[in-house]
């Protein structure tokens, strides 16, 4: 136990130099980490020591359903007119779509197209001839589970075109999203672009519809009455064709640009949006485009000439900022259903700036007591024994610092935890090496065997304590996992230090001095 071997020295070295390395980072002033590398940057601070915006989302399923409900009435609409059957009482209601075919024999043919429609439509039909279409279960928990997730991609491409450093995403339950944003210093942007659905179609103006008329109620079918947006210059209402010319799921990239000194937002579509646009533009020149984004009309140019290069240019009364925030959004796509805010909590980093200083103080002063107190007790071998604590902390930041950990005030917890732990398996160690000698032991006879018989004990109380950080990071969240992060890796770190290290210091002290006696 006490013969190490050139390789293992070696190897010894360049595990606490690449951890003193890796934590050199977090002891510099901010101005000269800016500089640093991306792949040598200082451990993350979490969202109660830097500061940020905590938010629980849910994810509006209702809107899920309905709309896979409106599909299928479209859809079943569509149908029923190509095979030329007369129907009535066509509606949505409640997850299903019920429709009544009064001939009797064309309801076996009906039957046979409404169950073509999609394979997991379900098809009943009553004595009255009052089909019923539905989807089943398994299929509308499926596409719940879709929406959820895609929700979560598109908040997360949000957050991060907002350039903040490791925001945490995630989902909890069945419908419900957490969005943790550190350092964020503009709280109310950030519920702006995360709850905006941000759903964009180019339909045609209605130039034959009053909108006068269609205040009143008298809306041409296939029409509908939309207000503007705020940073539309034009009328307050307009009379848009339902149609969608170009789906704003065609688009591949918008961003912002200047024309006359003022901002707008480029878009371009992809190869089918590109057609569908040039095709709308060709054949309604001299009439007005409406730019429809979450049924507000932001913009409603004329189309002078036919746009067939696949692009163009999105203007209206935009403050910089608001046109970088549709580009985003425009970029991020459109969410497939609805947010809403449920809980809501900002942290000032004046606060976490307080929960830094009180960590610091009490890891200082538990380290400072630990140091005291193993001097005191075990003399030089204290000593060797605060060595190793100290490099124990260096590789412990400088691990959380390569893997981009979060450190969080639980965290720290997790710090000051570890500072008590580390010296455990020394003090367990310098305790069966006092047993040996008063056994009439040597000193180098019993310094073998207290290695030896204290690295058992050792193992197994980490061991132990390693499984319980690892079920608390499997079914913690937020601050628990914080916790279990720096709980499980000051583990590892801890028995390699007092395993390695104070057992390396050790040896060869007794080498080179060959003490008769101990001290301890």
């Amino acid at each position: 136990m006490l013969y190490f071997s050139k390789w293992k020295i070696g190897l010894i070295a360049a595990v606490v130099l690449a951890g003193i390395f890796y934590a050199v980072p977090n002891i510099l002033p901010p101005d000269a980490r800016d500089d640093l590398p991306s792949w040598w940057q200082p451990v993350t601070l979490g969202l109660d020591l830097q500061g940020g915006s905590h938010l629980l989302l849910e994810v509006g399923v209702d809107e899920v359903i309905a709309e896979q409900t409106a599909g299928l009435l479209e859809s079943a609409r569509t149908a029923l007119r190509e095979v030329r059957v007369r129907y009535i009482d066509l509606s949505a209601q409640g997850g299903s779509v019920t429709v009544r075919v009064p001939d009797a024999a064309e309801r076996e043919r009906v039957q046979s197209v409404l169950r073509d429609l999609d394979g997991g439509v379900q098809v009943e039909v009553d004595e009255e001839g009052r089909f019923t279409l539905g989807y089943s279960q398994q299929v509308t928990e499926e596409r719940v589970r879709s929406a959820v997730q895609r929700s979560i991609e598109i908040v997360r491409r949000r957050v991060d075109e907002l350039g903040t450093r490791e925001p945490t995403i995630q989902r909890q339950g069945e419908d419900r999203i957490i969005v943790e944003v550190p350092g964020l210093d503009d709280p109310e942007r950030l519920k702006r672009l995360i709850g905006q659905t941000a759903q964009l179609n180019f339909h045609m103006l209605d130039h034959s519809a009053d909108v006068e008329d269609a205040l009143r109620g008298r809306v041409p079918p296939g029409s509908r009455l939309l207000s503007a947006a705020p940073s539309n210059p034009g009328p307050s209402q307009y009379v848009v064709r339902r149609r969608i010319e170009v789906a704003g799921e065609r688009l591949t990239d918008a961003q912002v640009s200047f024309q006359d000194n003022q901002p707008v937002v480029s878009f371009r579509f992809d190869t089918i949006g590109g057609r569908q646009f040039g095709r709308a533009t060709q054949e309604n020149v001299g009439r007005q485009l409406a730019i429809v984004l979450d049924n507000q009309v932001i913009s409603a140019p004329v189309v002078r000439e036919p746009i067939l290069g696949g692009s163009g240019v999105i203007s209206g009364s935009f403050s910089t900022q608001e046109a970088q925030d549709l580009a985003l959004l425009l970029r991020a796509g459109a969410l497939p259903a609805p947010l809403t805010i449920l809980e809501e909590r900002t942290v000032g980093p004046g606060l976490g700036a307080d929960s830094i200083q009180a960590g610091a103080l009490a890891s200082v002063l538990g380290m400072v007591l630990v140091v005291i107190f193993m001097v005191f007790a075990y003399g030089r071998f204290g000593i060797y024994a605060n060595i190793a604590l100290l490099l124990n902390l260096c590789m412990l930041l400088g691990f959380l610092s390569f893997f981009g950990a979060t450190l969080t005030l639980p965290g720290i917890a997790g710090i000051v935890l570890t500072v008590g732990m580390a010296v455990d398996a020394n003090v367990l160690i310098f305790e069966r090496i006092r047993e040996e000698i008063r056994n009439g032991r040597t000193v180098f006879n019993a310094t073998e065997v207290g290695f030896r018989q204290a690295f058992k004990t050792i193992v197994d109380s980490n061991i132990t304590t390693f499984v319980a950080a690892a079920l608390l990071f499997s079914f913690g969240s937020g601050p628990v996992r914080g916790f279990a992060v720096t709980l499980g890796v000051g583990i590892l770190t801890s028995m390699f230090t007092a395993i390695m290290i104070t057992r390396l210091l050790v040896a060869q002290w007794i080498r080179s001095r060959r003490p008769q006696t101990l001290s301890i």
